[in-house]
C-alpha cells in the first residue's frame, strides 16, 4: 500500500511537498475547493518545479468549478513540466459546491465530464456546450496528445462506483476502502499519539479537531437533525442554525480540514470522535493500515491537519518507515 499525503494549496504548499518528498511519500495530492483554498494547478506547477520525483495529484476536481477544456489544458501543461507524475481525481463535489450553497452534481453530469476529459486528452474532437472543440495546443506549448494521465473517480455509492468501473483508472473514497479495483485510494486524517498522550490533549485537538469538525459539517449537510446523534450534536446544531439560513453554509464549512473555527471549537467532542479518524499509537496505526490493505486499499492519502503540517508528516512517515 502506498502512503501519499493530501495538502491544501496555499503559499506554503511547496515547503510541505518538499518535506513529503524527502520523507518518502508516494504522491502529494492538492485539494480543489476554490472558496477555501488557492488554485490547485498553480500549486502543482510550483511543486513540480521544486521537487524531483514525488507524484502529483488533484483531489477532487469538480466539473462545475472547472470547465473540461480548462482541466484538459492544465493536465497537458503539468504533463509537459513533470511527465508521468500526475494523476487526477474527479467527483460530484462536496465543499467545492457546498461553499457555493449548492449540492453535489448528478452522476450523469460527472460521467459526461469524465468522458469528455478523456476524449480531449486523447486528441479527439468532442461536443462541449453544444459545439465541437478539441485540444489544439501548438507544438511546444504543452504535452502532445494523446495524454495518458490516470483519472480516478471519487465515489462511495453504487452510481459512482459504476462510473469508476466504466471510466476510471481507480476509485477514491473518504469513508472506507473500496475493494475490487487495482487502484483504491482512501483519504484519512489523524495523528500519531506519543506514549502516554491522551485524546484530550491540546495537541491532539489541534491535529484532529479540524477533521472532527468536518464530521459534524457533513452529518448536518446530509441528515440535518441527524447530527444530534453526535456527542453534543444538538447544541452544535442550535449554534449553526443561529446563523441566517441563506448564508449558513458559509459558517458551516469555514476552516474546513484546516483548523477549527471559533464557533465550532467549544462544541465539538474530539476525544469521543477520535476513533473515526486515523489516530493512535504507531503500533495501532500499523495494525489499522494492515486491515485497510486487507480490505482492498492500495493508496492512503494522509491529510495532516492543524498548525504543524511538517511535524505530522514526519510522525506518520515514521509509523510506516517511509
Amino acid at each position: 500500500m502506498d502512503i501519499s499525503c493530501s495538502l491544501p494549496p496555499g503559499k506554503d504548499v511547496v515547503v510541505h511537498a518538499q518535506r513529503a518528498e524527502q520523507l518518502g511519500y508516494a504522491r502529494v495530492w492538492v485539494s480543489d475547493s476554490p472558496a477555501l483554498y488557492s488554485d490547485p494547478w498553480a500549486a502543482l506547477a510550483r511543486i513540480a518545479d521544486n521537487t524531483s520525483h514525488i507524484g502529483l495529484g488533484v483531489a477532487v476536481l469538480t466539473p462545475s468549478t472547472r470547465h473540461v477544456m480548462a482541466t484538459a489544458a492544465a493536465i497537458a501543461g503539468i504533463e509537459a513540466q513533470a511527465p508521468g507524475r500526475l494523476a487526477v481525481a474527479v467527483g460530484t463535489g462536496f465543499t467545492a459546491r457546498r461553499t457555493f450553497g449548492k449540492y453535489a452534481l448528478s452522476w450523469a453530469t460527472t460521467r459526461r465530464y469524465i468522458e469528455n476529459l478523456r476524449a480531449l486528452l486523447a486528441g479527439d474532437t468532442v461536443e462541449v456546450d453544444g459545439h465541437l472543440t478539441r485540444l489544439m495546443h501548438p507544438a511546444g506549448i504543452s504535452a502532445p496528445t494523446p495524454i495518458a494521465t490516470p483519472i480516478i473517480v471519487a465515489a462511495n455509492g453504487p452510481k459512482g462506483l459504476e462510473v469508476a468501473q466504466e471510466l476510471g483508472d481507480g476509485v477514491m473514497s473518504v469513508q472506507a476502502p473500496v475493494g475490487g479495483f487495482d487502484w483504491s485510494a482512501l483519504l484519512q486524517a489523524g495523528t500519531v499519539l506519543a506514549d502516554g498522550e491522551g485524546l484530550d490533549s491540546p495537541r491532539v485537538f489541534e491535529a484532529i479537531g479540524p477533521v472532527v469538525a468536518s464530521f459534524y459539517h457533513g452529518a448536518y449537510d446530509a441528515m440535518g437533525e441527524g447530527v444530534d446523534g453526535f456527542p453534543g450534536g444538538a447544541g452544535w446544531r442550535a449554534m449553526i442554525e443561529s446563523f441566517p439560513e441563506e448564508e449558513r453554509h458559509l459558517y458551516l464549512h469555514q476552516e474546513h480540514c484546516y483548523s477549527v473555527s471559533a464557533h465550532d471549537a467549544p462544541l465539538i467532542d474530539v476525544p469521543a470522535l477520535a476513533p473515526m479518524t486515523f489516530t493512535g499509537t504507531a503500533s495501532e496505526l500499523r495494525t489499522r493500515a494492515g486491515e485497510l490493505a486487507d480490505a482492498g486499499l492500495t493508496e492512503m492519502l494522509y491529510l495532516p491537519c492543524g498548525p504543524d503540517t511538517d511535524g505530522e508528516l514526519e510522525r506518520m512517515a515514521a509509523v510506516f518507515a517511509l
